[in-house]
């Protein structure tokens, strides 16, 4: 490399003419967005790859996979003309080189730079996706700062590690970016050998251009690791293309919405009044088909929609090492259940909670070195991730070994934010549900990770949003366990279909714990205002489905009507219907912005008979009943 790019490196922040440069095929929309996506599975895979380096400095394979990373990204870049890109994937590439040669050893510092080099080059993955999206010049802070210190470190780590490296040779590699140290024998002998699977149409355009400078730069790099892909474990390299294609995710929203519709248009027919008489054998052969084949259709599209959850337990491996670094804590974190597979959506929206509850764990939950050594633990602490499914379900468990939670801590502090009375007795549960209230902590101090008793309440929103439930369970001294459950999708539900007068409600299944028609003794009215059902030796509260929706109902007396008990915030409650119609799969529907926001209400959905009944949020009843 001539030390012209190395002035630009010392500028002002890179120009935003670089990402939309006179060059025809930098400015294509579509190939700027193949090498953001591309880029990114390979930054995905940088990070998997350093977190084993930061356990094994000396995996060899794990050097090998991050080198080829930032060399597929440089060369890319160097064709699209994003010079801070590509002299930053160099400088970094140039350090792998040495480590991957024996030359060094990788270090806390080696990986501290890489991974905000990284973090670097994601951000500019984010300002061209602005770009593309709304078509400003994008805008990443200088990298100048950030080159000389990858130099610096790549020449005092050689210094150390290579004492028959001259000075004079280690000061000019800091000065200038050079071609990494075994660029110039390969240049005099063989060139790279093939790519072990095929490279995608971007990739290998760049390639292809990057050749004409030089062999260092013709190096193939293998295909980024799959986000699901074990980390420390060898990956397969066999081809794929024939296998897997990329497809927008509107397209696939869109497949799935029609198949719903196709769905529901099966269940009229198969519920159609004019063949409910019966029908011709034949016929009865042709819709019972068609009903095995959209079934059959159904599951394939959800799968569609389906992805293993370890990539999203795959990133806390990057926060739990952070943040213990920065509380001075020893922590490991060990995963289970990574290919247990949920809904796409479900996986963005679980991002911030698990974000929350392993930032507490580490912060809150975990003790110091010193502390757990004299309570007889370790000292390095262990935070657990598991994920499988359950009765229908899938059921997250995020576990620390750390202090557990202080029941009278907890409860104190409620008091004294009036939450509840002082003779109010609780069960464990009602109290560790205590700290999903707002702006509640029972942390010493604040810092920079939490005690501002937001986390908690961030999650408890974003499960209910889920339609799941949060549980906790601790014990002190030994540590806390907070699980999840969470339908397996948001498109469609398993629920029991319900009346109520003329109208029809859809009760989800997973939030059911019993039906049952109640003795008239059973039933009693607390202090005159709150009714109350006698269920397995427990006073439970009632609420009327039809005064919440102003029906009139068949029947006004409980022990005439059904009661389906269900559970909130760790409390049960019974919800009073006329009848139970059945059970039922449907596909949920939204109900338009005018109508989202409804306590109590989860969306809708068209029945069998044509009818559209409301599906319903238990959780937001019972908050409604209690005033909530």
């Amino acid at each position: 490399m001539s030390s012209e790019p190395e002035s630009k490196t010392q500028a002002p922040p890179p120009a935003p003419s670089k990402a939309s440069s006179s060059n025809a095929l930098a400015s294509d929309p579509e190939l700027l967005n193949d090498f953001i996506l591309e880029s990114r599975e390979h930054l995905t895979s940088i990070e998997l790859q350093l977190l084993v380096l930061d356990q094994d400095p000396a995996h060899a394979e794990a050097i090998h996979s991050i080198f080829r990373g930032f060399h597929t990204i440089k060369g890319m870049a160097g064709f699209l003309d994003l010079d801070a890109v590509r002299e930053l994937a160099h400088e970094v590439e140039t350090v792998l080189d040495l480590a991957r040669n024996s030359r060094i050893t990788i270090t806390s510092a080696i990986i501290d730079r890489i991974l905000e080099s990284k973090d670097y080059l994601n951000g500019w993955m984010s300002e061209l996706e602005a770009m593309l999206a709304t078509g400003k010049a994008p805008f990443v802070p200088g990298h100048a700062g950030l080159l000389e210190a990858i130099r610096q470190l790549g020449a005092a780590a050689l210094a150390g590690s290579s004492p028959e490296a001259a000075p004079g040779a280690a000061a000019s590699r800091v000065g200038k970016p050079s071609l990494a140290p075994d660029a110039e024998q390969r240049a005099t002998t063989k060139p790279a050998p093939p790519p072990e699977s095929p490279p995608s149409g971007l990739a290998e355009l760049a390639r292809e251009l990057a050749s004409a400078s030089g062999p260092e730069a013709a190096e193939p790099a293998a295909p980024a690791v799959p986000e699901s892909a074990e980390p420390g474990k060898p990956v397969e390299t066999h081809s794929t293309s024939a296998r897997a294609i990329k497809v927008d995710t509107g397209k696939l929203d869109y497949l799935v919405d029609m198949v719903g519709e196709m769905v529901i248009a099966q269940s009229l027919v198969r519920h159609d009044p004019d063949l409910a008489g019966g029908l011709k054998p034949r016929l009865a052969r042709n819709l019972s088909q068609l009903s095995r084949i959209t079934d059959e259709v159904q599951r394939t599209a959800m799968s569609m929609r389906m992805i293993p959850i370890g990539q999203l337990f795959q990133k806390t491996a990057r926060l739990v090492r952070d943040l213990s670094r920065k509380a001075s804590k020893q922590v490991e974190l060990e995963l289970s259940g990574e290919e247990t597979e949920l809904d796409r959506n479900i996986v963005e929206e679980l991002a911030d909670p698990l974000m929350h509850m392993v930032r507490n764990a580490v912060d809150h939950g975990i003790e110091s070195p010193e502390q757990r050594e004299k309570a007889g633990k370790p000292r390095t602490a262990r935070v657990t991730l598991r994920a499988g499914h359950q009765a229908g379900q899938i059921m997250i468990q995020v576990s620390d070994d750390g202090r557990g939670l202080d029941r009278e801590k907890i409860l104190a502090k409620a008091r004294e934010r009036k939450l509840l009375a002082d003779d109010a007795p609780l069960s464990d549960t009602e109290v560790f549900n205590l700290i999903f209230h707002p702006g509640f902590s029972t942390a010493e101090k604040i810092t920079d990770v939490s005690g501002r008793g937001v986390g908690m309440d961030v999650v408890r929103k974003h499960v209910q949003k889920l339609r799941g439930r949060i549980d906790i369970l601790s014990k002190r001294g030994e540590g806390t366990t907070f699980v999840l459950k969470l339908p397996l999708t948001l498109a469609i539900i398993d629920g029991l279909v319900v009346g109520v007068g003329s109208q029809r409600y859809i009760v989800p299944i997973y939030a059911v714990r019993e039906m049952l028609k109640p003795a008239e003794e059973a039933i009693s009215t607390v202090h005159g205002r709150e009714e109350m059902a006698m269920i397995r030796g427990a006073l439970v509260p009632v609420v009327r489905l039809h005064r919440r929706f102003q029906v009139q109902p068949r029947h006004e007396n409980p022990w005439e009507s059904l009661l389906i008990v269900s559970e909130s915030g760790g409390k049960q409650f019974c919800l009073m219907v006329d009848e139970l119609i059945g059970k039922q799969e449907v596909v949920i529907k939204s109900l338009g912005e005018g109508l989202r926001n409804i306590a109590g209400v989860a969306g809708g959905a068209i029945l069998g008979d044509g009818r559209v009944g409301l599906i319903l949020d238990l959780e937001g009843l019972f908050g409604v009943h209690r005033g909530e």
